[in-house]
């Protein structure tokens, strides 16, 4: 909720600038400076919220994960690039035309930028919440004990219900562990076709569909049922013992 306002003031700056250049109006270059200087400091207060998404929603390795590499390069090119202007201009003195090349060129990246970052929220739904019914609380656990004879313990054998999931970081690998109407599961969060986290996914009937084109697999052998995934995704072994959940990564 953060986003329209360095864009509403840095793109308004720029438009108002070439405005009052064109019109001669020198006493519109106040607005346009303090409209640059407010969008310079709201674009730092949004990068907060961009750059922890960037590191913990986006899945590595996916066509999001390049995508939120251009839309974070973008932004921070306007960033640098209007902070040029703001340095660059003494008062109210009539623009450079280097000035006005630049914030017209910051401008149209700026709505480039916007352009991908509408697409990672709408098509890769990075920081949307789309469990479904009865899905009950989505899980994610970073800190593991170390292997042990049975393999490794991922929680208590009644944390999940049928059809849940939990998303687990093993080391630099993303497992799902997921209770299907037959059992456990577990498989890699990764859907094999742009790399969607099948973990955001729905889990029904031992299948699990992509959120991102809608890819499904199946949980018990990993091969695809619908496409346009044409790659099966690695399953893994996980067995209930001693009322825990144990388990046992694939090669």
């Amino acid at each position: 909720m953060l986003i329209p306002f360095p864009f509403a003031y840095l793109f308004g700056s720029a438009c108002i600038d070439v405005a009052a250049y064109a019109a001669d109006r020198r006493q519109w270059y106040p607005t346009a400076r303090h409209m640059r200087n407010i969008g310079i400091g709201a674009a730092l207060v949004s990068a907060i919220p961009g750059i922890i998404d960037y590191f913990l929603a986006v899945p590595p390795d996916s066509s999001a994960s390049e995508r939120a590499t251009y839309h974070g390069a973008a932004n921070l090119t306007v960033v640098a690039a209007m902070s040029a202007v703001a340095a660059s201009r003494r008062g109210d003195e009539r623009p450079r035309p280097w000035e006005l090349a630049m914030q017209a060129g910051a401008a149209g990246l700026l709505a480039f930028a916007g352009y991908l970052g509408g697409t990672l929220v709408y098509r890769n739904q990075i920081g949307v919440d789309h469990r479904y019914a009865d899905a009950g609380k989505w899980r994610e656990k970073t800190e593991l004990p170390p292997s042990g004879s049975l393999g490794i313990d991922v929680g208590a054998a009644d944390e999940l219900a049928v059809n849940q999931m939990a998303l687990l970081h093993i080391n630099d690998r993303r497992v799902v562990l997921g209770r299907t109407e037959d059992g456990l599961v577990a498989f890699d969060d990764r859907c094999t076709h742009k790399g969607g986290p099948l973990s955001d996914g729905v889990l029904a009937c031992s299948t699990v569909q992509c959120p991102w084109h809608g890819s499904q697999f199946s949980v018990r052998t990993g091969n695809v049922e619908h496409g346009p995934a044409a790659d099966p995704i690695a399953v893994h072994s996980v067995v209930e013992s001693q009322g825990r959940i144990w388990l046992r990564l694939a090669d």
